[in-house]
């Protein structure tokens, strides 16, 4: 089976919902409970919001950007199905999901956990001891290689990511089975459902379909440096070259964290850029 067939966006972004429609029609899920962060206003991009919409979920949506959140909790104020927290899940004992989750009703084998925080997703997933969900969908880098093993710093203030094949060894470790890969997630199920899926090779080297933002970068003979592949920065937009060349540090950060004013200053440079590549 290749559950990427079964890809389709209702609020996801890249196949999740369509993905995950299908293996909870293989695997029923009980109890019927999801957790997402960051969870932004529980719709844009969310990996989970359809199921509380259209298949009778119950939720807890936790959102650390204060803004974000009150959008969020507007949206499902009126909802008792829904629970939203204000808060940062970290990778220690006092603020990992297994601490903030603890005061609330939910059983410890709930259906799906969904990890979208742009960096630590890696040490957040790690952290968690007591929960075992039986779905688990995750964010990994989308620029590096398939097989590179990759694991950002565990540092808040960082937004790098980790590599696919690092992530897979990791969901092994913790009793989880790869079965998907979109362009953004990997999506895995407890190692006991794994078999139900009749999937013959589950390496991220088989299940990953799109390296479209993948970036290669050797050297040749004579020692210059090589492009080859994307030659973007998927999250900016901005074509690399024929040469390396960091950002500006002043804009070495993740572009969703950016001010309005440090928004308009990107875009500026950003076009300055661009244009000078075509030149």
């Amino acid at each position: 089976m290749n559950l990427i067939d079964f890809a389709g966006n209702i609020n996801s972004q890249t196949g999740e919902d369509g993905i995950i429609q299908k293996i909870f029609s293989i695997i029923p899920p009980r109890p019927k409970w999801a957790v997402e962060f960051g969870a932004w206003d529980g719709k844009y991009l969310s990996n989970t919001c359809c199921l509380v919409e259209r298949e009778d979920f119950r939720a807890v949506f936790i959102e650390a950007d204060r803004a974000r959140f009150l959008e969020l909790n507007k949206i499902y104020d009126n909802n008792d199905n829904v629970c939203c927290i204000n808060g940062f899940v970290g990778f220690h004992e006092n603020d990992n999901l297994d601490s903030i989750l603890r005061p609330i009703d939910i059983p410890t084998n709930f259906a799906i956990l969904s990890i979208d925080i742009d960096g630590n997703d890696y040490h957040v997933w790690k952290a968690i001891n007591r929960l075992k969900p039986m779905v688990v969908c995750i964010e990994y880098n989308p620029s590096i290689a398939t097989g590179v093993r990759f694991v950002q710093p565990m540092d808040p203030a960082i937004n790098w990511g980790s590599s696919i094949s690092s992530i897979t060894e990791l969901g092994k470790e913790k009793g989880y089975e790869l079965v998907a890969i979109t362009l953004l997630n990997a999506i895995f199920v407890k190692t006991e459902y794994y078999s139900l899926f009749d999937i013959d090779d589950n390496t991220p080297e088989k299940l990953r379909y799109d390296t479209s933002c993948v970036t290669h970068v050797f050297s040749g003979y004579d020692g210059q440096i090589i492009i080859s592949g994307s030659g973007i920065l998927p999250q900016h937009g901005i074509s690399i070259g024929s040469r390396i060349k960091q950002l500006p540090k002043y804009f070495r950060s993740y572009p969703g964290n950016f001010s309005f004013l440090k928004m308009l200053l990107f875009k500026m440079y950003r076009r300055i850029v661009n244009n000078g590549r075509q030149c």
